[in-house]
């Protein structure tokens, strides 16, 4: 199953995140190595959201990742949520529909 995890970031976060982005990159990439991370990154312009796509059997890995990540712990992140994605069409779809 895959899962979107999505922060609404504060407006000041391009200039606060230099001093816990080496860590969150890898917390992150640490899960991407496990396989539960599949991509990630922020929306530009405006950078306000990023989303991550998680894939796993249950919304575990995504939450700990939220709970565990320097910029949620810093404030960065104003909130965050994780929601099932119910993905139908691609190599990679959990509910492939034709």
């Amino acid at each position: 199953m895959h899962y979107l995890l999505m922060y609404d970031l504060v407006s000041d976060y391009l200039e606060r995140r230099g001093a816990y982005r080496e860590d969150h990159l890898k917390l992150a990439w640490a899960a991407a190595e496990r396989g539960e991370l599949q991509l990630a990154g922020a929306l530009a312009e405006p950078t306000d959201t990023a989303v991550l796509l998680f894939e796993d059997d249950s919304p575990a890995a995504a939450e700990a990742f939220a709970r565990a990540d320097p910029y949620v712990l810093a404030g960065l992140v104003a909130r965050w949520r994780v929601r099932q994605w119910m993905t139908v069409v691609g190599e990679g779809a959990a509910n492939p529909v034709r």
